[in-house]
């Protein structure tokens, strides 16, 4: 990164997702942080990161937030559990300190995993979530060093994301693919009472979920802790906060057509959105 980007000294917040899914966690933190600005970046072209490798999501991901860091964003948000999960920790430690070490990258796995323990009552969580998550065991590692006897049991559900980017989310179809990983959830644990949705695409699954959980069992999305989160984070770290400009604006941006993601970015947010098209190369230019 550029001295000339280095010495950027105010910005807007940055939510980063390989999709759309991003987009819930984006309007969580707006619901409750509404003053701030805002770029949404989505790296649609490239998407789903789920099936990829660690080295390509640090990759991919890396780019994206060197590209909101030029576009002057103080504080980028990973608001995709694949990117928290398999990069955030690697662009903390290796990257931050040589772009510029006053701004922030933070994740959303993190968050999720401070609220478990005061939402489960008997210790049983289950998580539902792409296979690259539940594989990278980020929700166990992080759940432990807070939760100790938490114990975190994980379903892929390699269909769901098709499914809610495809406007199927609420398509009778949807029905055997949602009943089907929750049943295998639960065939592995019997005992779980609250259950995470690993994936920020999936709280537009809630209906079908709903259905087919049993009564009792809590059901955990992401987009409102993380905003609390974040609210918390802002509140102690005064110095970033102040740096963030504040005209409640909003942003997006796409690594595709910018057409198609209008279309699906309706589906998330019920309203029209302007968006624009960028590309993302190594150097994040």
């Amino acid at each position: 990164m550029s001295q000339e980007l280095q010495q950027q000294t105010q910005g807007a917040i940055g939510v980063f997702d390989s999709g759309y899914g991003g987009l819930t966690i984006l309007h969580g933190i707006r619901q409750l942080l509404p003053q701030y600005d805002y770029l949404y970046l989505g790296d649609n072209a490239r998407a789903p990161y789920g099936p990829r490798s660690f080295d390509v999501v640090y990759e991919f991901t890396r780019q994206a937030v060197e590209k909101l860091f030029a576009m002057g964003c103080q504080l980028v948000i990973l608001g995709c559990n694949t990117a928290s999960a398999k990069a955030l920790r690697s662009i903390q430690q290796n990257d931050l300190p040589q772009w510029d070490p006053n701004r922030r990258v933070l994740g959303i796995i993190r968050p999720t995993a401070e609220i478990i323990g005061k939402l489960t009552r008997n210790n049983h969580v289950g998580l539902l979530a792409t296979e690259g998550t539940v594989k990278s065991h980020s929700y166990d590692l992080e759940t432990a060093k807070l939760w100790p006897d938490i114990k975190i049991t994980g379903q892929a559900c390699p269909f769901w994301v098709p499914l809610v980017e495809y406007n199927e989310a609420d398509s009778p179809g949807a029905d055997y693919f949602v009943k089907k990983r929750i049943d295998q959830l639960m065939q592995q644990d019997p005992d779980i009472d609250t259950i995470i949705l690993g994936c920020t695409h999936f709280p537009l699954l809630m209906p079908k979920i709903l259905k087919y959980i049993s009564p009792g069992i809590r059901i955990v999305s992401q987009g409102e802790y993380v905003a609390d989160s974040l609210k918390d984070y802002l509140n102690r770290h005064t110095d970033l906060e102040s740096r963030l400009t504040k005209k409640g604006s909003v942003k997006y941006f796409t690594t595709e057509n910018p057409d198609r993601f209008k279309e699906c970015a309706s589906v998330f947010l019920h309203e029209n959105v302007n968006v624009e098209h960028v590309e993302l190369s190594l150097n994040g230019a």
